[in-house]
């Protein structure tokens, strides 16, 4: 049996029964954008994680850019949230909720009223998203932050973590990967700003960095971390010969704000470009918080990477749809059910709740 992938460890001062994580997946269940009880069965189905991360949640009416995802940043996702921390919490498990906004990865036509597709730079994604209401349809060009619009923004952020304490949550984590709102700043496939925000490796972490800041300062930075995702090449984001600088020097300003973690998504082993082994390896060095491990793990190869301390923790996500007992079948080796891709994002019980 492996043997540190299912011993207790800290993460702060939350104590987890195990070093597995449930990454957050997307999962369009949120009708109306409201957590609900099919959501609450879900994760408490779940709980024998040593965390789980839910699916991405925003923090604002501009960022539910997907059909179906859940916010928060009103009272009534506050009030449907206790549902899903609770049963978690009731089945002794921790949760965190993923802060996501989703900027330019959006249209109007998923948006609340008055809302608005919001992106660092005015250049839309190269491709289509789903919309209930007309089905594919490509995206559209969104609109340019004003400073204005990025002040709001990371003030939705910190209000989004102080609703989410409230919602019984042991913690936050930003989501700064894949191409969303954060990830739009970091990278110059998105941000082509000539002002604060943009150019510079400086201007471009100004944002991540001021989001952690205003999050830290709301709820405490033992209940906050971070998700990354150097390299990545999801939602049509882009290396520059500039990435590992300036995902070294996001990392200094973390550990400044005493940020509890960083996740580092990793997807090379599922086709994605590969991230580089050297900023994975000086990232790991220089951050002083716990590392979550990310990317296509299997028992075998997660017990490896905690044995060399690549890691302190191991996110799975895939394996978690159809193997709400994951972490018992990993300890005792079973095999693990296949999920069903084509219920990923559908709304109901089926390929969710049934496995």
């Amino acid at each position: 049996m492996s043997k540190l992938l299912f011993t207790s460890t800290q993460l702060g001062g939350l104590s987890l029964k195990n070093r597995i994580v449930m990454a957050p997946l997307t999962r369009s269940r949120a009708i109306g954008n409201l957590p609900n009880a099919l959501m609450e069965q879900y994760y408490r189905q779940r709980a024998e994680a040593g965390l789980i991360i839910t699916e991405g949640t925003s923090p604002s009416p501009d960022g539910l850019g997907y059909a179906r995802i859940p916010g928060l940043f009103s009272e009534e996702q506050v009030q449907a949230w206790h549902g899903v921390t609770e049963g978690v919490h009731q089945a002794g498990g921790r949760i965190f909720v993923q802060l996501m906004h989703t900027g330019r990865a959006s249209h109007p036509a998923n948006l609340p009223a008055g809302a608005h597709v919001l992106a660092p730079s005015a250049i839309p994604l190269p491709d289509q998203i789903w919309t209930d209401a007309n089905g594919m349809q490509p995206y559209p060009v969104p609109r340019e932050m004003s400073e204005a619009d990025i002040a709001q923004s990371i003030a939705e952020y910190a209000n989004s973590a102080r609703l989410a304490m409230q919602a019984g949550f042991d913690g936050v984590e930003l989501h700064g990967a894949n191409g969303y709102l954060i990830d739009q700043f970091l990278n110059t496939a998105s941000n082509q700003r000539n002002d604060r925000w943009g150019g510079t490796v400086e201007n471009r972490i100004r944002f991540a960095v001021e989001v952690a800041r205003a999050t830290v300062a709301a709820i405490g930075a033992e209940h906050v971390g971070m998700r990354i995702s150097p390299y990545g090449a999801f939602n049509a984001m882009a290396p520059d010969a500039e990435m590992d600088a300036l995902y070294l020097r996001l990392i200094d300003e973390l550990n400044a704000l005493g940020l509890l973690y960083i996740h580092v998504v990793d997807h090379s082993s599922m086709g994605a470009p590969e991230v580089s082994p050297v900023l994975k390896a000086k990232i790991r060095a220089a951050f002083k918080g716990k590392y979550i491990l990310s990317g296509g793990y299997d028992a075998a190869r997660a017990e490896a990477d905690l044995e060399a301390r690549r890691g302190d923790l191991v996110a799975f996500g895939r394996p978690f749809i159809a193997n709400p007992d994951l972490v018992s079948k990993l300890k005792s080796g079973q095999e693990l059910a296949a999920p069903d891709a084509a219920t990923f994002y559908t709304p109901g019980e089926k390929g969710y709740t049934d496995y």
